[in-house]
């Protein structure tokens, strides 16, 4: 990029710079006292228990580890985060209870784990788990721990695992007590069991909510905001910003395509080029008269490596499979376009290559290879001299190749079957195998090396021959130039400029055909800033103290830059924007005005005063709260069972309307004998609480979290 150009450029002033700032920056710290404050080495706390800066590093290495740079930075920092503060509100409530995980503890653990079970490292001469192979293994862990690097990091790897089963031991054996309080009884099941199937015949009324136009009913901000302040936890909101920017993307112009185009078709043929080194011109050998591609694509340094494989026609490149497929063997296609690319190809060599090959093999392993377990001792040498020995014997006897592949061979799934693979396309095998099984007959035999050991291949069928290519391809990237970065970097700095100079984004934006976007309601711990994706930077920055609402800064991205500008500061608190509150309270103030209009003492009064029609439902009950006519209502059902016949139950506020009813038959269910299927059915529903432990434990802590002073 143009920013790396000026920094070689200007390497002397900028690191006076630099060392200037860090100077400025360490007596800042020493003035104000944040250099040493407690935020400077401690990540956060929980309970009082602090989150070291080196504890949290390292669990965040550990994410990162997992994840193979799949996740993001600040993923890892939550993962981590999340993890540690699990970790430590468990031990604390493990320690008031009195309740100690120990050493004992995690190696029973341990030893039970599947993969120890099954790894034949930890297997003694029967094959049978050992526990002090276990050791001896976790004791050379240690031992080589302080040679090298590698050893380091594998010693830290068992640590971390380690600490997985005690803190997965920690959770379990507090959620277990957790569980044990969650019980039920017999005369609960009961109950439950008379709840959920006493059904009653009722007479009601049925006003909703729709009936009153929304006309007459006046919903204040006031009004909005008393609802919210009733609901905090419903309507809290974070810390947050709003900002604005336009994104300036480095990308290849026409006139570079163009220049990138020209390069690959001077490639071509051979050419005159002056060398320094013999003082004269040189001939250079140009795509069309190269044979060895794969040093021609390294020597004029190809975005793709030379790929050695057959294609037939669906192999190949859509956009040039018609050009490429029929040409002749050593004729070029191209330049032309594909996938981002320039590219220029060239049949290699064409052949006749089945789809599909049926083949067997007997695979004999040696040191170092795939498949070679600690009992191989056999070197390379040592296993050819096997291969070839078997593959004398099976070319001599045919009917020995199933009888030594079960006996010989280390691929067991095979070698069980006699060697057999079955059928197999092209690119389903490794390329030495692939290659001797699809160019050569049906009936040849041979021995092929690869990563798993020796192979002695029998080739049993092919099917569908048909025409394959072998393509050598060279690629170059469709990449701006140096004049297309410095261009860009120039209009973004300018950019910036203007709008520091006073001059309005959007009619700036316009004037340049450039679009603004909005973000809203960025929280401290974003990482993601819509089409820019992950921007920590950005979010960071909007946070920091000495940043102001207005203020603007261009920000070096991966494929460009952005300019921001900070648009709002939104405190936390309760919102005022809560979602539903206008429809909420608008059904409040309509109940209110049903249940002052239904004064009558019978239904049919109460049906006249809200010009409605009384209706009968029979059999509801909880396990079937329908209501004929009218639909599905849980929330009125569990009211109308536990009343008494011809008792009026006035002013039941559904989630859609307000119910009147009078119970005109009620019926019990038939009693049991035991009641414990229903006890169990209480006891199934708390247990499924019991997932909520770990946020009950943490909104009941006591947390400080600082991640977002360090990333």
């Amino acid at each position: 990029m143009a920013v790396l150009s000026k920094i070689r450029e200007r390497s002397l002033f900028l690191i006076i710079i630099i060392a200037l700032a860090l100077f400025s920056f360490v007596l800042s710290g020493l003035f104000d006292g944040n250099l040493f404050n407690k935020t400077a080495s401690s990540i956060g706390e929980v309970n009082g228990e602090p989150i070291s800066r080196e504890e949290f590093a390292q669990q965040v290495e550990l994410y990162r580890n997992r994840s193979n740079g799949r996740s993001t930075n600040m993923q890892n920092v939550n993962n981590a985060w999340n993890s540690l503060v699990s970790e430590k509100i468990y031990q604390t409530q493990l320690e008031k209870s009195g309740v100690v995980v120990g050493e004992k503890d995690v190696w029973d653990a341990m030893v039970t784990q599947i993969s120890a079970q099954n790894s034949p490292q930890f297997a003694n001469e029967a094959g049978i788990f050992d526990p002090e192979k276990l050791k001896e293994y976790i004791a050379t862990l240690q031992d080589n721990s302080e040679e090298d690097a590698s050893g380091a990091a594998a010693w830290r790897g068992w640590i971390n695992y380690e600490k997985s089963i005690k803190k997965n031991l920690e959770q379990n054996t507090y959620n277990a007590l957790i569980r044990a309080g969650l019980g039920s009884t017999l005369s609960e099941g009961e109950r439950e069991y008379f709840m959920q199937n006493t059904s009653v015949d009722v007479d009601y009324v049925y006003v909703p909510f729709s009936s009153i136009p929304d006309s007459l009913v006046t919903v204040t901000a006031d009004d909005m905001k008393s609802y919210i302040k009733a609901n905090p936890k419903t309507y809290t909101v974070e810390e947050s910003r709003d900002i604005e920017f336009v994104q300036f993307k480095i990308e290849a112009t026409q006139e570079d395509e163009n220049a990138i185009e020209a390069e690959l078709m001077n490639m071509i043929e051979d050419r005159e080029e002056y060398s320094s080194a013999a003082k004269t011109n040189v001939t250079v050998q140009g795509f069309r008269n190269a044979e060895d591609m794969v040093e021609f694509n390294a020597e004029n340094e190809s975005d793709t490596p030379y790929d050695p494989s057959f294609y037939n026609k669906n192999g190949l490149s859509k956009v040039a499979a018609d050009s490429i497929f029929d040409l002749p063997a050593g004729e070029v296609f191209g330049p032309y376009k594909d996938n981002g690319m320039f590219k220029l190809s060239k049949v290699m060599e064409v052949k006749q290559l089945p789809d599909s090959v049926k083949a067997s093999h007997i695979l004999i392993p040696f040191v170092g290879s795939a498949t070679a377990d600690p009992s191989v001792i056999q070197t390379e040498e040592e296993a050819k001299k096997i291969a070839d020995s078997v593959l004398t014997v099976v070319k001599g006897n045919k009917s020995k190749f199933e009888e030594l592949a079960k006996e010989m061979s280390v691929d067991k799934v095979s070698g069980a079957k006699g060697g057999d693979l079955g059928w197999f396309v092209y690119r389903t095998m490794i390329p030495e195998f692939r290659d001797y099984t699809f160019e050569n007959s049906v009936g040849d035999m041979g021995v092929v090396k690869s990563q798993f050991g020796f192979h002695i291949i029998r080739i049993d069928g092919q099917k569908n021959k048909q025409k394959n290519v072998k393509i050598a391809t060279f690629s170059r990237r469709i990449d701006p130039s140096e004049k297309t970065e410095n261009d860009i970097f120039e209009q973004a700095e300018t950019f910036a400029s203007d709008l520091i100079s006073g001059n309005d984004m959007k009619e700036l934006a316009a004037a340049q055909n450039l679009q603004v976007q909005p973000v809203l309601r960025l929280e401290v711990f974003d990482d993601n800033i819509g089409q820019l994706g992950s921007q920590r930077q950005i979010v960071r920055w909007t946070f920091e103290d000495g940043t102001e609402v207005g203020d603007i800064k261009r920000f070096d991205l991966e494929n460009g830059y952005a300019v921001v500008r900070l648009s709002s500061k939104n405190k936390a608190g309760l919102s005022g924007k809560g979602k539903n509150v206008r429809s909420i309270v608008l059904n409040q103030k309509k109940a209110e005005l049903i249940k002052e209009r239904s004064t009558g003492s019978t239904l049919e009064e109460i049906a006249e005063q809200n010009k409605v029609t009384k209706r009968s439902s029979m059999a509801v009950s909880n396990s079937s709260p329908v209501f004929a006519g009218v639909g599905r209502f849980v929330d009125i059902a569990g009211v109308v069972t536990g009343l008494e016949e011809n008792e009026l139950a006035k002013n039941i506020v559904g989630k859609n309307g307000v119910a009147f009813a009078v119970v005109t038959k009620k019926t019990l269910p038939t009693e049991l004998q035991n009641y414990n299927s229903n006890k169990k059915n209480i006891e199934r529903a708390l247990s499924g609480r019991s997932l909520m432990i770990f946020d009950a434990l943490k909104e009941n802590s006591d947390i400080v979290d600082n991640r977002a002073v360090f990333y």
